[in-house]
């Protein structure tokens, strides 16, 4: 019996991202579809207020976390981690 290889990202479609940046203008994003191809898979995003804003994404980017935050943050918070960061950066 041949064991069952593990997925890669099982919980990518419904999660819910902000972007640090804004992307075709909005930060919020949902996946909605998952694409594997070979060793890649791809995460297709769409904006949480337009949803004819959608584009495919390699899922790795996703943990990258000067790119992508997991959930959907107010910009307060946004800045707020960004100020944590900074502080936590300062060497002495």
């Amino acid at each position: 019996m041949s064991k069952k290889q593990k997925q890669k990202f099982p919980y990518l479609v419904g999660s819910k991202w902000t972007n640090k940046q804004k992307t075709w203008g909005w930060r919020h994003f949902q996946v909605v579809n998952r694409k594997n191809q070979g060793k890649w898979v791809f995460a297709e995003m769409v904006a949480s207020c337009d949803p004819q804003t959608r584009f495919w994404l390699n899922a790795i980017q996703l943990k990258d976390d000067s790119l992508w935050l997991p959930g959907w943050k107010t910009l307060q918070e946004l800045e707020l981690l960004e100020n944590n960061k900074d502080a936590n950066n300062i060497g002495y």
